[in-house]
């Protein structure tokens, strides 16, 4: 491409090739994308500058046709788990970059269809579909012209990309830090059990304990995520079993219940018993007596990956497919850890 005098107009290849990077890397670079680190950043500026490079419309951002709008499509506005993921994608996006439009589908698979529509009507670049739960969700089909990135829930397809905690690996967790801790007579509580979360976590514990030659104590409890399901399970746990040294509880809301309980049977957390939750809700976990040692789903930064993604997928680079399964991480408090 040449100018009007005749000379060829300095491209984005060019900046990226002097600055030794891929040519989405120095987009990204020029677009002031936060995962690129800054001494990129600052070199592939420099280069522009010394090439005097001006990216016009058309050009900016390697596509034609970008509207720098980007769809969240959500099940469940409410939810607890909702709101982190959604606020690391929006940190991903960036304040004033990319406009984001926020449907909630409330669960409801017509109003999905109908949010879904508008959202391609719009012509957003990219979407992001945020379930309530790790059970899979059906896929938006392959059909559909723009990126699109499943987050929490992942989607029924094999050839979508979808991102969710690893629950298996946060039920390992969870119990090789009460073996950690000395503890060798293991109970679990936890909440619905059609959940995929709840089959995970238990699956992983399992794992954990038969690595240590070792069985739960009794069978799983399972029926609701709420404290009186936890009070009440673990009243009877107690009693059935008094010699239990640790309970691992699928949700904090279960642990909150579990401690309860503890204290009204006179059992002192964690000298008699450790308990542990599982979400790491803070408003739960830090008022909790004692406050409460739980797994955290890292959902604000499956919400950043999902939108650098979706990004990726913008910029025309491969984000493959399948589930991946991110980290999650512990959480210690003085419900298995004495506090001193």
């Amino acid at each position: 491409m040449s100018d009007s005098t005749g000379v060829r107009a300095v491209t984005l290849g060019d900046v990226a090739a002097r600055a030794g990077v891929s040519i989405s890397t120095a987009s990204k670079a020029l677009n002031d994308r936060g995962d690129v680190s800054a001494a990129t950043r600052a070199k592939v500026r420099a280069i522009a500058d010394e090439l005097s490079f001006t990216p016009n419309a058309m050009a900016r951002g390697l596509l034609a046709g970008r509207t720098g709008t980007v769809g969240l499509l959500t099940s469940d506005l409410e939810g607890r788990f909702m709101l982190p993921i959604l606020m690391g994608a929006e940190d991903a996006f960036g304040a004033g970059r990319i406009n984001v439009f926020l449907c909630d589908a409330r669960g409801d698979a017509i109003r999905e269809q109908h949010h879904l529509r508008e959202l391609l009507s719009r012509r957003v670049d990219g979407i992001i579909v945020v379930g309530r739960q790790t059970d899979p969700r059906p896929s938006l089909g392959q059909e559909i012209p723009v990126p699109v990135v499943y987050a929490y829930a992942p989607s029924d397809d094999p050839h979508d990309l979808s991102l969710t905690p690893d629950n298996y690996a946060g039920g390992r967790l969870a119990i090789e830090h009460l073996l950690a801790c000395g503890r060798r007579r293991i109970a679990h509580i936890s909440g619905d059990p059609t959940y995929a979360a709840a089959q995970d976590r238990l699956a992983g514990a399992r794992a954990a304990l038969g690595d240590a030659g070792l069985e739960l104590v009794g069978e799983p409890m399972f029926s609701e995520w709420t404290e009186h399901w936890g009070r009440d399970a673990a009243a009877m746990l107690l009693q059935r079993h008094p010699d239990i040294d640790a309970v691992f509880c699928g949700s904090d809301q279960i642990a909150r219940g579990a401690l309860d309980s503890a204290r009204d049977l006179g059992r002192s957390v964690p000298d008699d018993l450790a308990v542990i939750g599982y979400d790491n809700w803070q408003v739960l976990a830090t008022n909790a007596r004692p406050e409460l040692t739980s797994i955290d789903a890292n959902l604000q930064q499956l919400g950043r990956e999902a939108a650098l993604r979706v990004f990726d997928a913008i910029d025309g680079i491969d984000i493959g497919e399948g589930t991946h399964r991110l980290p999650v991480r512990l959480v210690i408090r003085g419900s298995t850890i004495a506090r001193r």
